[in-house]
This record gives C-alpha cells, structure tokens and sequence, in this order.
C-alpha cells in the first residue's frame, strides 16, 4: 500500500504549496492558470491516457458500461444531497460535480498495483468515463449559468476535455501511431497539468472552511469514496465481469474527486474556493481511502 500513500502525500503537498504561494502570486495570475489548465493542459493529459493503450472494441463496451454506471451513480446520489448544497444552483453544480468525476493522474499509478496486463484496462476505462463525465459536468455548469439551450450544446460539444476524450479513444481503437515529435510534445504538456492545477487549489484554499466539514461536504465525499466503490463491488456482479476489469473498476469508483473539477467550476464561475475545498477534503480523505479499495481490487483479480 505504501506506493499509494506515496501516491497521494505529493498532492496534499503541492496543494500546501500553493496556498503559501497565494501570498506573493496575484488571483488574476491564478485565473490565467486555470484558464490555461482547462484549454491545452488537461486536454493533452486525457488525450495521453485515453490514447495510450490499443483498444479493443469488447474492451472499450466493458469498461464502458462498468464506468457509465459508477458514473450515473455518483450523479444521482449526489443529486439527493440538493437541499444541504449552496442556494445559487451554480455553485451547487460545481460541487455536485466532484461526486462523479476522478483524478485520472491517481488512477494511473494506483493501477499499477495490479498486473500489467490488468493495469492496462485503466486507461480504457479513462477514455470511456471522461466524455460522459465531463458532458455530465458542463451540462449541469452550463445550466446553472442559465444559458440557452444552444449555447449549452455548443459547450459541451466543443469542450476541450471532451474532445481531448475522444480523439484519444478514436486513436487507441484504430491502434494508430502518433509521431515522436508530437507525441513527446503532448506528454510534456501533460506532465505539467496535474502540478499546476494543485498548486491554484492550494491558492484558492480557505483553510477555516476546510477545517469545518459540513453536512454536504461530508455527503460528497461519503458518496466518492465509499458508496461508489461499494456500488461498483454490486456492479461487477450484475454485468458478471472477469476478474481483470472487475479490479479496476473498483479502484476506477474508489478515486478521489478530480483536479480538473475547479478548473471547469472556475471557467464557468462557480465558486472556486468551495470547489478547491472540496477536491483538498477528497485527496487527503483518499489518502486513507483509496489503500484499503486497491486491497479489495487486488484480491478481486486473483
């Protein structure tokens, strides 16, 4: 377990980080990070993890419907909590957000974990979940901007997290070869996502908010960390998984909630200190989380 302890401290410390930086970096300079997060960085990191790995196509409809399912569940779970969430409807969709989408960084090296051949699964289901995630996501954002409906489809479809998915996804069924150059060029992008959406958390951090978990909070967190990965236990059951997929699927529900949730609630105008709180309070629960799933998952692919 110590490799996802590991894991999981330098997020926490990164989030630290910020939060001292916030003090000599301007809340403008942080916004124009988070505008550049939301436009090339996380794209490049999506399309990285989504294209990663060829595809098959019993594959993509496995994991597909193991990840929509966890998905939907969050969302409708979280859903119930409504009457305890902010008053104004968009900051309630920033936060509703975080019960259904994932830290997809996490996922990547709490799989490993599991065998090779098994691990590989995690991007599959990365590619499968970020579309329906973040379609999810903008949709909910966009509504609580009260946006014409038009406007609300033209967001979503051309979404940089959602595009970045599925090109990912259309590269990885077809197995095609992505030259040197313009691969390395994406994953050092990429490398720089993960960092850098930590440290504007930490910035827009109220540590006396954090330090006094609310009801809603504490719900949202209970539903990521505890009732999805119970459901998803319930899940490879019902869709009778192999053992493989049925691992990863549990880690997949188990993850903390996404960076890149206050990177979206910030570019829609939710706010981003609730959100920045909420993505703190599941990294560090999942610290304590996140070890004892990877052990059930474990003991699922055996």
């Amino acid at each position: 377990m110590n490799p996802i302890l590991l894991a999981l401290l330098p997020d926490g410390m990164l989030i630290a980080l910020g939060a001292y930086l916030r003090r000599t970096v301007s809340a403008q300079a942080w916004a124009q990070l988070d505008k550049l997060n939301f436009q090339i960085l996380f794209p490049a990191l999506i399309f990285s993890a989504a294209s990663g790995r060829a595809t098959s196509l019993s594959d993509l409809a496995m994991m597909g419907a193991g990840v929509w399912g966890v998905i939907f569940l969050g969302f409708l779970f979280a859903l119930l909590l409504r009457p305890w969430g902010p008053e104004k409807f968009l900051d309630f969709a920033g936060l509703w957000q975080t019960a259904w989408r994932f830290n997809a960084a996490i996922a990547l090296v709490a799989v490993q974990a599991l065998p090779p051949e098994t691990a590989a699964l995690m991007s599959v289901a990365i590619g499968c979940a970020v579309p329906v995630a973040n379609l999810l996501a903008v949709g909910a954002l966009s509504r609580g901007t009260s946006m014409p409906l038009a406007k609300t489809v033209m967001m979503v479809a051309t979404n940089p997290f959602l595009l970045a998915s599925l090109a990912g996804v259309i590269v990885a069924l077809n197995d095609l070869h992505i030259p040197v150059i313009l691969d390395a060029f994406v994953s050092r992008l990429a490398y720089a996502a993960v960092p850098l959406a930590l440290l504007s958390i930490g910035a827009s951090l109220d540590f006396g908010a954090f330090a006094r978990l609310n009801l809603f909070q504490t719900g949202l967190n209970a539903i990521k960390l505890l009732l999805l990965p119970l459901s998803a236990l319930a899940l490879t059951s019902l869709l009778q998984m192999p053992p493989a997929p049925a691992a990863v699927l549990i880690i997949f529900a188990a993850l903390p909630t996404a960076s890149a949730a206050h990177v979206m609630a910030s570019a829609f105008g939710a706010d981003r200190g609730m959100v920045a709180n909420l993505i703190a309070q599941s990294t560090l629960l999942g610290c304590l989380s996140l070890p004892f799933w990877v052990a059930v998952a474990v003991h699922a692919s055996q």
